[in-house]
């Protein structure tokens, strides 16, 4: 209320102007009889509150039971994953443990650059394409692994193939190396790699391929598409022994012997990655795709890598022994077609080529087209046991006795392996 009379002053033109005077008459004290409205009002908030608050803690337990992150003040607040599994959780932990060891494999090299340019003659414009030095482009990316504490890299041989390029090695956590190619293995798509300066790196561990069965569950880590690091897939091994013959980028062949199949999805640039158990140990290296099917792959076998690792940090190389002969494996249905009466060996044959290789240890020894031989060191030849097969279980310079059908007669000779390197 108001109790003062309020006066205003306003200097104007030397006029005093004085506001009226108003006299408020005053209003007796009576009870306030609005107090229970008042009541009921403020009731009314405190239950509106109440129930919003219970709302907003049900719908927030709700959103953490269905895994949906619930931001405040800029944070996420996530529920942990839990496996469902003892084998989802063998994955992640395998995962987990061996991606810092998978790398990416990046091939480096100077191409010519070219530039259009035009040239009159006559009345003629005739366009050209002039070279302009050269630049510095990356011609080609795949997988590798890490198998010693010094920088030892496991990848296929097709990975490296090109001997005037540079190699990169890119690691999980993006840094760069330069590495060099040691070895290239002339028999299997194998190569090793060696990271400039590389120290207390961790290796992976490398299994047993005696260990696998068909329909174990299996892993495969590496660079997809060229593009895509550290990339994880899962399958089973679905076969075991295959013999295929893979064809390059460069449309060039090669028969690749007791290799894995697996339906674990692979694709381009996931070649020479690893192959891993649930135990986290490599049984294979990623090498080829069917075409023809869905998910269809194969690795070769990680005892045929131990073999090659081995030479390299012995001997400095890959070396295998050879014997010089070309052959073709028969079975049924080649001898029915050949009228042979056997139906196991190698049967020495070179088509449009030379069955016996010149100055080879199987010209020196005195075998000769139209040879079968059925056993080396009374082990039986057979399509799941080739020639090839069993010679790579001995050492360069070793003596073997073969046990061969010559004209329907058995004889035996005794042939010095010689030695194939890359």
């Amino acid at each position: 209320m108001l109790s003062t009379i309020l006066i205003i002053i306003i200097r104007k033109n030397n006029i005093m102007y004085e506001l009226p005077e108003f006299n408020i008459k005053k209003k007796e004290n009576k009870p306030f009889k609005g107090w229970f409205l008042i009541g009921v009002f403020l009731l009314g908030i405190l239950g509106g509150a109440s129930s919003s608050y219970i709302f907003y803690l049900k719908l927030k337990q709700e959103i953490i039971n269905v895994g949906v992150p619930i931001v405040h003040s800029e944070r996420v607040v996530e529920k942990e994953y839990i496996p469902q599994t003892t084998q989802e959780q063998k994955i992640i932990n395998v995962v987990k443990e061996n991606s810092s060891s998978v790398v990416s494999v990046v091939a480096y090299k100077d191409v010519p650059v070219y530039e259009q340019t035009y040239s009159q003659d006559f009345f003629f414009i005739i366009p050209r394409l002039e070279q302009k030095g050269t630049e510095r482009q990356q011609v080609g990316a795949g997988t590798g692994f890490i198998v010693s504490e010094d920088g030892l890299i496991l990848t296929n041989k097709h990975v490296v193939s090109d001997v005037d390029a540079e190699y990169v090695v890119v690691m999980n956590d993006n840094k760069e190396y330069n590495a060099k190619v040691l070895a290239r293995d002339p028999v299997q798509d194998l190569a090793i790699m060696k990271i400039e300066g590389g120290n207390n790196l961790k290796p992976l561990k490398l299994g047993n391929v005696d260990d696998i069965q068909i329909g174990q569950t299996v892993i495969a880590i590496g660079n997809a598409l060229g593009r895509f690091q550290n990339t994880v897939s899962v399958g089973v091994i679905s076969g075991l022994g295959r013999t295929i013959v893979a064809t390059g980028s460069d449309f060039s062949t090669e028969r690749l012997e007791d290799i894995i199949q697996t339906d674990t999805a692979i694709n381009r640039g996931n070649s020479g990655g690893p192959l891993i158990n649930l135990r986290g140990e490599v049984v294979g290296i990623n090498t080829a795709i069917s075409t023809e099917g869905q998910n269809i792959g194969f690795a070769i076998s990680i005892d045929k890598a131990k073999r090659s690792l081995e030479q390299v940090k012995t001997i400095g190389k890959i070396s295998y022994p050879y014997m010089g002969v070309r052959y073709v494996i028969l079975d049924k249905e080649i001898s029915k077609a050949r009228n042979i009466e056997i139906d196991y060996g190698a049967l020495i044959v070179g088509d449009d080529n030379s069955a016996v290789i010149e100055g080879s240890p199987a010209q020196k020894g005195g075998i000769k087209e139209g040879d079968i031989i059925l056993e080396m060191n009374g082990e039986k030849i057979t399509k799941d046991n080739s020639l090839a097969k069993i010679i790579s279980k001995y050492d360069p310079f070793e003596t073997v006795n073969l046990k061969i059908l010559r004209d329907g007669q058995e004889i035996y000779l005794n042939i010095t392996l010689g030695e194939w390197e890359e």
